[in-house]
């Protein structure tokens, strides 16, 4: 019973007279691959920091204002005349959102490189083999990719939706059947609110096409029908006299981007002779000014005395007693003639 006991003890003797010359063996490598590990660690950290104080720069950079958006005043940029307004609260924020969520998706793909990529380094270190880690980690992610490829085109979508400033919270948009106001932009859905009050889910992946009313400018564009016996110049002294006083009125002149212009017959219809005249607007205010320069047009038209015309039609009555009353042998349809 006491010779196993023997042969256990004298092994570990063995392996701890032989550890302390594996360790003075290995020990310089075993320093140098610790110091290396702990300087990729260390850099990554580094590496992290540096690109998190930058990502810091651009969102404070999407967070300050536009010029003369604090006060109020207009401000222009390179495509025209046309000025980007909206309201103070929801510019900020717009702004708000859009920075904070750029800023995390930015910061998380930065942290999830920096770490695979310093893994990698210190498994490369240890001496594990990568290609067979590398493998099994393709085999995983093209399965995942398959199953959630939806929801990838989500994510993606909705990154460059906030990128590119397609669309923000408060502005009046048509993305298809939805059609209405922004209330709410994320990575895998927007919510918008139509006219009805309700409120729609989209997934940013479905968004093929979208219509901002809201960016830049709008232009107000009124169709006239006139009489055909109408003096088309003296209708063009109406409709011009109207824009002007239109674009003097100070209520109504602080909606307007310039002065409204008359572009000329747009169709002969059948009833009337359709006269167009446009102006631009500021963005959603289109519709209003519309209301009012269409009434200004009726006011202004019926005193000078032209004809605003509207569908007739004559309507030709059949009685059944006329055709009763008519002789034998005549053609009944003389009645109806």
């Amino acid at each position: 019973m006491e010779a196993p006991t023997s042969h256990t003890l004298s092994s570990t003797n063995v392996l701890a007279l032989e550890v302390p010359g594996w360790l003075r063996d290995n020990g310089e490598a075993i320093i140098a691959g610790a110091a290396s590990i702990l300087a990729i660690i260390l850099g990554a950290l580094l590496v992290r920091a540096l690109a998190k104080r930058a990502i810091a720069r651009v969102v404070a950079r999407i967070l300050q204002p536009p010029k003369g958006e604090e006060d109020g005043t207009p401000r222009r940029n390179g495509r025209g005349p046309a000025v980007l307004q909206r309201d103070a609260g929801r510019a900020r924020e717009r702004r708000e959102q859009r920075a904070r969520t750029i800023g995390a998706v930015l910061s998380s793909i930065v942290t999830v490189v920096i770490g695979i990529m310093a893994l990698a380094m210190v498994l490369g270190e240890v001496g594990i083999a990568l290609g067979p880690l590398l493998a099994s980690a393709g085999v995983v992610g093209l399965a995942i990719g398959f199953g959630a490829q939806s929801l990838v085109a989500d994510y993606l979508s909705g990154l460059l939706i906030m990128v590119e400033d397609q669309y923000g919270v408060g502005d009046t948009v048509d993305l298809g059947e939805a059609i209405g106001e922004v209330e709410h932009v994320g990575l895998r859905l927007t919510q918008v609110r139509d006219l009805t009050g309700g409120l729609w889910h989209i997934r940013n992946g479905e968004i093929r096409r979208v219509k901002n009313d809201s960016q830049d400018w709008a232009r107000a564009v009124l169709d006239v029908g006139v009489a055909y016996d109408s003096n088309l110049d003296t209708v063009y002294e109406v409709l011009e006299r109207t824009g002007r006083e239109l674009h003097e009125d100070p209520e109504q002149g602080a909606l307007l981007l310039e002065e409204p212009s008359v572009w000329g017959v747009q169709s002969l219809d059948a009833d009337s002779v359709v006269v167009r005249m446009a102006v631009k607007t500021r963005p959603l205010k289109q519709w209003g000014v519309t209301r009012e320069m269409r009434r200004r047009v009726k006011d202004n038209l019926d005193a000078a005395g032209v004809e605003i015309p509207f569908p007739q039609r004559t309507v030709w009555m059949r009685h059944e007693d006329a055709r009763a009353a008519v002789p034998k042998g005549r053609d009944a349809a003389a009645v109806t003639r």
